[in-house]
């Protein structure tokens, strides 16, 4: 993992663990002040939490004493021994100092509430941490932190590159192709990354001309994919280019999708949370939605197809069904009465839709099955619509492909922007990479703002 995503994931860890703290030290209080007799016996009734929230800055003590140690240097899966040990030393010297502190004010909070606190803080971060592991180990979280890489240049640079990234990298790095710059034409690198949708190339230039390595460069900006440039062998700054460093090694980093910060942390927290608050708010929408189809038409409720993702890595993506159940195989029946341009296909008054298809469509209902996909990091609320994969592989223009270099969503600047007058796929495509060119969290909720009227007024998709 690149410095500057680890240092994002580290300051995203630090605010957590700062907001368990806090909460540590607030049920600390309310274990000691709606528990005591339980607990503590006899004892006189404390003070309200607004009397101690003036020790909450030493509370947080605990994160810079973390800090210290190297806790948010670790590995993801490091040794639970090395995890407990430290915790435990955090919050033990954090109990302290609250004690010195207190003492020294002379405004001693209750000592129940003290010893609590640094009990729940200790478990609450430990639980943190077993889940973090739990995500970390599991097939979904191994997808959504695993780098697929593709390593070029010289092979005399990209052999010992190879060894040194596998025995130094402590993340989920996974190097699935690798390409001799000097004797495999630029054709090939370009269908490598189709094929194994690389989201990350390690180019090594020290052996390899600079006209290969800008042919290079070049091929993955139109499709979207970083570019890990080695750079030990000259120092200089290039427009549009990031210096970082892997594993302690500087690499110039090419990048035309936004890179990683707090925004694109909270994104995926927005995705998450949005994508599980809606599904509870519209379930019994969308169970109705789902008895209508099944009173109505014969076949299943869902429609599942094979969409283009992340740097077009396939994922099934899932809608309520509009059609009827062999719209499938009687599209190429209707490829005449196509009224786009380019690889896609839309009808308006497509004959394959059901009745009842034409009312989801008109507000958008049949979509909400993907918040499932979000929930499962396929998708994202805001982003680029997945394409099938046969209309992704009749692209005739590869800087196209550029629209898969972030996950694709359920609605984008498309969805709000007349969708049903557009009939050129270049206007399409044009409006996504603008949204990614100009991408930031406040784009997402103004998006997402101007969603709501297109579906309450039925000015989706018909």
């Amino acid at each position: 993992m690149l410095r500057r995503q680890r240092e994002v994931r580290r300051r995203v860890q630090q605010l957590v663990d700062a907001g368990i703290f806090t909460l540590a030290y607030w049920l600390a209080h309310s274990a000691r002040s709606h528990l005591q007799f339980v607990f503590f016996g006899e004892r006189p009734e404390i003070e309200p939490f607004k009397a101690y929230a003036w020790l909450i800055p030493v509370i947080l003590l605990a994160v810079p004493l973390l800090v210290v140690q190297g806790f948010y240097d670790r590995p993801l899966l490091a040794s639970r021994r090395q995890t407990l040990w430290r915790l435990f030393w955090a919050c033990n010297w954090t109990t302290i100092i609250v004690i010195l502190v207190s003492f020294l004010a002379r405004e001693q909070p209750a000592r129940g509430v003290i010893v609590l606190f640094g009990v729940i803080s200790f478990f609450l971060v430990l639980i943190k941490e077993e889940v973090l592991r739990r995500w970390v180990e599991s097939k979904f979280g191994r997808d959504q932190l695993k780098k697929r890489l593709l390593l070029a240049g010289a092979a005399a640079d990209t052999t010992p590159l190879r060894a040194r990234m596998k025995a130094q990298s402590r993340e989920g790095v996974e190097i699935l192709a690798e390409v001799d710059l000097d004797q495999t034409p630029l054709e090939r690198l370009v269908e490598l990354l189709h094929e194994h949708s690389i989201n990350g190339v390690v180019l090594s230039a020290k052996h390899t001309i600079f006209g290969q390595v800008e042919k290079v460069i070049q091929a993955c900006e139109r499709e979207g994919v970083e570019v890990w440039l080695l750079a030990d062998f000259f120092k200089t700054q290039i427009s549009q280019t990031t210096l970082d460093d892997f594993e302690g090694r500087p690499m110039l980093v090419f990048r035309s999708t936004p890179e990683a910060s707090w925004q694109s942390f909270a994104k995926q927290i927005l995705d998450v949370v949005g994508a599980g608050a809606l599904f509870v708010v519209f379930s019994i929408p969308m169970l109705l939605v789902a008895l209508l189809i099944k009173l109505t038409s014969p076949g299943p409720i869902l429609f599942r197809q094979q969409r283009a993702g992340l740097n077009g890595k396939p994922f099934t993506m899932l809608k309520f069904r509009s059609m009827v159940n062999n719209a499938e195989q009687r599209k190429h029946e209707l490829e005449v009465l196509n009224e786009m341009t380019g690889p896609v296909f839309k009808v308006t008054s497509d004959p394959r839709v059901m009745p009842v298809g034409r009312f989801l469509r008109k507000f958008s209902l049949d979509e909400f099955p993907q918040l499932i996909n979000v929930f499962r990091g396929e998708m994202s609320l805001v982003g680029p619509r997945p394409l099938p994969l046969d209309e992704v592989k009749r692209f005739d223009d590869l800087a196209h492909r550029r629209r898969l270099s972030v996950k694709p969503g359920i609605t984008c600047l498309w969805q709000v922007s007349g969708r049903n007058n557009m009939k050129d796929f270049g206007d399409w495509v044009r409006l996504d990479l603008e949204y990614i060119d100009n991408w930031s969290l406040w784009l997402d909720f103004k998006i997402l703002f101007r969603t709501i009227p297109v579906v309450v007024l039925g000015t989706g998709a018909k």
